[in-house]
This record gives C-alpha cells, sequence and structure tokens, in this order.
C-alpha cells in the first residue's frame, strides 16, 4: 500500500533519459494522470470498494468463507511473485509452495498457531524434497526463493486468520485491516497536499516524511475509535496498537518496493486497476498482520 505518493519503481527508459534524444518541435501534452500520486483514482476507488464489501461479507455472513478470501488472494501473490522472480531466473518451486500456503491458512484456523508452525515446517521441506531431482545449478536460489515465499506471504496472512478464530474474531480482523487502509488513506493524503521530504528516495522516491505523519496521525485516532468501539479495549491502547500496525505496513510497503527494485519492476502485477497486482495490495497487509495479533491478544485478550 502507499504511504503518500505512488512509487515508481521502474527504471529510467535510457532512450527518453537520453541529452541525445530528439526534441518535438511542437509542444506536446502531457500524459494523463489521475492525481499528484499517479493512481487512477475512480478505479482504485471502485476495487477498493469492491474489495470492501467482500471481506465484509464474508466475514459476518460466514466466517470460514474469509478463510477462502484469504487463500485466494494468496495463491494470487503467489502467483505474482513467482512471476517476478522469473524474471531473473529464479525458478521458486511453486507446486509445494501453492499446496503449502493453503494448508497452513487451514491449520492456522482450524488448529491455532502450533498447526500452523507444523504446516510450515512441512512445506519447507517440501520445497527442498521438489528442487532435489532437478540440475544442481540454482539449487540453493530456487530453494531459497521458495522458502521466503513461504514465510512471506502465507505464513504472516494466517495471522489474519488466527485474528477470526475468537467468537469476536471478525470484529478484530476489521480492526486490523481498517487500521492498514487509514494508514495508507493518511500517507496518501498528507502525502499528495505536503509532501516535500523524501522518507527513502533509494527505495520509493515518491514516499515523504509528511505521509509518514499522516499515516500516524490517521492510524492512532483511527486506532482510538476503532479499538475502543468493535473490541473494548481504551484509546490508548487503540492508538498504540494502530501506531504499531501502521508502522507495520509502512516498512511492508517499503520492502515490496525493494524487492521490485531489486526485480527491475514496477508493479507485481497488473490484476486490480488503479492499485497494480494483489502482492501490491498484500505488502502492507502482510507484516501488519502479526503485530495486530500479538498486540491484540495482549492488550485485549478473548474472555
Amino acid at each position: 500500500m502507499d504511504n503518500g505518493d505512488r512509487r515508481d519503481d521502474s527504471p529510467a527508459d535510457p532512450v527518453t533519459a537520453s541529452p541525445l534524444a530528439p526534441v518535438p518541435m511542437e509542444p506536446t501534452a502531457p500524459p494523463q494522470r489521475s492525481g499528484r500520486a499517479g493512481r487512477n483514482l475512480p478505479a482504485a476507488l471502485a476495487v477498493a470498494v469492491a474489495l470492501g464489501a467482500i471481506i465484509l461479507l464474508s466475514l459476518y455472513l460466514w466466517k470460514v468463507a474469509f478463510v477462502g478470501v484469504v487463500v485466494i488472494a494468496v495463491v494470487l501473490g503467489l502467483w505474482e511473485l513467482s512471476n517476478a522472480l522469473a524474471s531473473t531466473r529464479i525458478v521458486m518451486p511453486v507446486v509445494p509452495v501453492l499446496i503449502g500456503a493453503v494448508v497452513m491458512l487451514v491449520a492456522g484456523y482450524a488448529g491455532g498457531p502450533e498447526p500452523l508452525l507444523v504446516a510450515l515446517a512441512i512445506t519447507a521441506v517440501a520445497v527442498l524434497v521438489w528442487r532435489l531431482p532437478e540440475a544442481a545449478d540454482g539449487f540453493v536460489r530456487d530453494v531459497t526463493a521458495g522458502l521466503f515465499a513461504a514465510l512471506y506471504v502465507p505464513f504472516l496472512a494466517a495471522f489474519a486468520v488466527l485474528l477470526l478464530r475468537p467468537d469476536d474474531g471478525a470484529d478484530r480482523v476489521v480492526v486490523f485491516i481498517v487500521l492498514v487502509v487509514l494508514s495508507d488513506v493518511g500517507g496518501y493524503a498528507a502525502g499528495v497536499l505536503f509532501g516535500r521530504h523524501p522518507m527513502a528516495p533509494s527505495v520509493s522516491p515518491k514516499k515523504s516524511w509528511e505521509g509518514l505523519a499522516g499515516s500516524a496521525l490517521f492510524a492512532a485516532v483511527g486506532g482510538a475509535i476503532i479499538v475502543s468501539t468493535l473490541v473494548e479495549g481504551s484509546p490508548a491502547e487503540g492508538a498504540g496498537v494502530g501506531l504499531a500496525v501502521m508502522l507495520a505496513a509502512t516498512l511492508g510497503d517499503l520492502g515490496e518496493s525493494l524487492i521490485k527494485r531489486d526485480l527491475g519492476i514496477k508493479d507485481m502485477g497488473a490484476l486490480l486497476p488503479g492499485h497494480g497486482g494483489m502482492m501490491d495490495r498484500l505488502d502492507s497487509l502482510l507484516p501488519a498482520a502479526p503485530v495486530a495479533y500479538l498486540l491484540l491478544a495482549w492488550l485485549v485478550p478473548v474472555s
């Protein structure tokens, strides 16, 4: 998710960047953009509303349906990640990672943290065994990619499923998602309106300290309100959870930007208009999920 402006992680075009490139004789109209942050805002808003409706309906009509939504999102994200890695000749063992992802999510919902860890360990072994019959060249590289993918996407996503298990689990998941969204919206608004000082120019040049301040403000205020409303925590606890989730979400966003810069791509995919790929939506949610799960379990334990 964005914290300020829509990033542009693609390398510069050597032709247009060259001082020898031809200069047009007539003024040309600049390409149309939907805002200073570079998003197609109508498309992004429509997709966000649709995703929000799917999540809320699955949470409050039938919890198992939400697990299915998470499984679909994780599988799509892993597929995008495998394609992105393949562009640099890294061949992730897709089959054991995908099967392990489904097993991890189902095990986490059905049995809790212990079955989740067992499923992760089995997935790691399966990745090693799956890659063994192939050529030795690139073995360590491919296995490492598979283990990284299993930890990065399904294992972290499983904490959202763990949030769902208690009787008030649907409310806890809503708290987690709303806080990440507030962090994104606050950072986007503040970055567009006030962004002047780059936060991590070598990773994501359009992210600003002003955007980070906007994320912190929205997440803290929103956390104080929603935690005290939905899960009966105090406003102070809610503000603390909001700030912690915001920091994790921001680090997740920067982490995926770093991955994309390393791979030389701008977006992980084009599945979601105005957003990019599924991984471009999961990037902030994934590291924020365990933070939300642990803090809510500590500060607002299930009675």
